[in-house]
């Protein structure tokens, strides 16, 4: 019998007993990790070609994908992501507001070119 289940929209880090403030930047970092992996998958990349992408060493794309999110920082993830061509951007609330938004990864899109005349 299931006596609770997280909606997808929510925290799991913050279920599990992390204080607040630890949950919230665990599930950020988690919602970033998945968003560099699933960029490993979509465009089949091997380690070494996924590190020359990111701008890191091989040993660092293995933690990533075996989920080590204690050796990552929200910065350097969001620095592997720019390599990799994303624009990072996070929403912001306040704190006592139940729902916790999850970042969101877009490609970079040159700005169009506007017709003279």
């Amino acid at each position: 019998m299931i006596g609770h289940v997280t909606p997808a929209d929510a925290n799991i880090f913050a279920d599990l007993g992390f204080e607040p403030i630890e949950a919230a930047s665990l599930f950020l970092r988690s919602q970033l990790m998945r968003e560099l992996v699933v960029i490993m998958r979509q465009r089949e990349l091997k380690q070494q070609e996924a590190a020359a992408l990111f701008g890191v060493s091989q040993p660092r794309v293995s933690e990533l994908k075996r989920g080590k999110i204690d050796s990552f920082t929200i910065d350097s993830l969001v620095n592997m992501l720019a390599h990799a061509g994303m624009e990072v951007r996070v929403s912001l609330k306040k704190a006592d507001e139940p729902r916790v938004v999850a970042p969101e990864v877009e490609e970079e899109w040159p700005e169009p070119e506007h017709a003279l005349g």
